[in-house]
């Protein structure tokens, strides 16, 4: 017999559960709510470095195989790619997904590159940090050498291939900024570009595929790499390109290949659907210019040598001239300056004036710095007799005139 008690409390419970995670609502950083899977995942707009999409994208986490973005980046700046070099027991035995190495086999590193990127050789990772720094231990301090080169401050490497480690993490973003920077290397770019690959090993050719399932399936998509563990679940690194517009997706901690593919086409389809480029750097220099011409008189300089002060954006503008915005706010952008008219003398050249505000229907697109652009002086008696001199006949014209 069905205790109704029971049941009832069962089905209590599971509908909490159901409103509870039903209504949690998972947000980007421009607070869009996009339904995900994985724990944490980052589209990036390689052009300006900008996030379209963020969710948990500055917590550290485990990578899994992500980590050879990194193995590869190090081998390909460090080797003769043509040189052939033997496996060693170690990199034979290593467990994982394989490229199929025996102890004694002959490769060269641009195979092992190949078996590292597309088959996520954890065999063929061991063999090529040894090959470089002789050990996994030293071949890591390499990795973390350039990850604080790079800026990334959350990441640390304890293996080229991203077993499972307490000590081996990233964030999303992160993970995004490594592989921005590899793209930019041709032959790391071909690499994982590659659907498959005929290696040789000891003279013996065998074929291998790419285990990105976006790569050839989705329009744009042109790398870069997957991974798994049990600590990491699903991840997978995915940079897309249609258009002029270029991005890295990450998702990282998936439950299921299905997620993490799915999650990764809900996001390349957001960004692209959403954002589009746009010239900043002209819609700025032209409101600036079309101020200045307008407000030629805005500054009064306290004891300057002239009031005639011209002003100019900081650098941030060059290094982000163009920049991606939501199609929504195009047609609605505008400036806005905030400036003190009344300033001191001396004022040099780079001198903080005040900020450029660019915004569209309250949500602000960017900041910038004001800044001096020319050097104001401060009177000294030299200036005050020679203005004295200047002036005198005027005003003694204007005396006689008077009277």
């Amino acid at each position: 017999m069905i205790n109704k008690n029971k049941v009832s409390s069962i089905f209590i419970i599971f509908f909490c559960t159901f409103i509870i995670f039903a209504s949690t609502p998972i947000y980007g950083n421009d607070n869009s709510n996009i339904n995900l899977n994985s724990r944490s995942c980052i589209v990036l707009d390689r052009l300006s470095k900008k996030i379209l999409y963020g969710k948990n994208e500055k917590n550290k986490v485990k990578m899994a195989s992500t980590t050879k973005i990194m193995t590869a980046t190090i081998v390909i700046e460090n080797a003769s790619l043509n040189q052939t070099v033997e496996v060693s027991k170690k990199a034979a035995n290593t467990g994982g997904s394989r490229l199929g190495l025996k102890t004694g086999d002959k490769i060269t590193i641009r195979d092992l590159l190949y078996g590292l990127m597309l088959c996520s050789g954890n065999d063929a990772a061991v063999c090529l940090a040894e090959s470089i720094a002789g050990s996994i231990a030293e071949f890591s301090n390499l990795m973390n050498t350039k990850a604080q080169e790079l800026g990334l401050e959350n990441t640390h490497f304890e293996s080229p291939h991203g077993l499972d480690s307490d000590e081996h993490y990233t964030t999303a973003y992160e993970l995004a900024l490594l592989a921005d920077y590899a793209l930019q290397n041709s032959t790391f770019l071909n690499i994982v570009g590659t659907k498959s690959y005929t290696v040789t090993i000891n003279g013996y050719p065998k074929t291998i595929n790419n285990t990105n399932e976006l790569l050839g399936n989705l329009n744009g998509v042109y790398g870069i790499k997957t991974g798994f563990t049990n600590g990491a679940n699903r991840c997978l690194v995915t940079a897309c390109k249609r258009g002029n517009m270029d991005v890295i997706c990450v998702v990282l901690g998936a439950d299921t290949k299905h997620f993490r593919t799915q999650d990764s086409i809900k996001l390349i389809e957001y960004a692209f659907e959403n954002y589009e480029y746009y010239d900043l750097k002209n819609f700025v220099t032209n409101f600036l210019i079309d101020w200045q011409r307008n407000n030629s008189n805005y500054f009064f300089i306290e004891k300057g040598a002239s009031n005639d002060l011209n002003i100019c954006i900081d650098d941030s503008l060059a290094k982000n001239p163009i920049i991606p915005i939501k199609k929504t706010l195009r047609n609605d952008i505008e400036a806005s300056l905030s400036l003190n008219s009344y300033l001191k003398a001396p004022i040099n050249k780079g001198t903080l004036l005040g900020k450029l505000t660019v915004s569209s229907q309250g949500v602000i697109i960017a900041e910038f710095d004001l800044l001096a652009d020319t050097n104001i002086k401060k009177n000294n008696l030299f200036d005050y007799m020679l203005n004295f001199f200047k002036f005198y006949p005027n005003q003694i014209e204007m005396s006689i005139t008077k009277k």
